[in-house]
């Protein structure tokens, strides 16, 4: 099996060949949570993450959304 090294909120992660971001917030146990996700400086939004690929050296930032007033 092929592998993609992603850095992932300043930490080296490795991921199989072809994994999405939500193969990653899977493996983070982050989908019941509200997230934000960047990728490479840029926002993924919930509807595409089932479709973004994450590829060799990506840098990911994922933040929890916070709630309240």
């Amino acid at each position: 099996m092929n592998f993609v090294n992603i850095t992932l909120n300043g930490e080296p992660r490795q991921l199989p060949q072809s994994a999405t971001v939500l193969d990653l917030l899977q493996a983070e146990h982050l989908t019941e949570r509200r997230v934000a996700v960047e990728v490479n400086a840029e926002i993924v939004t919930r509807s595409l993450h089932v479709t973004h690929v994450l590829e060799d050296g990506d840098v990911v930032e994922i933040v929890h959304a916070l709630g309240g007033g």
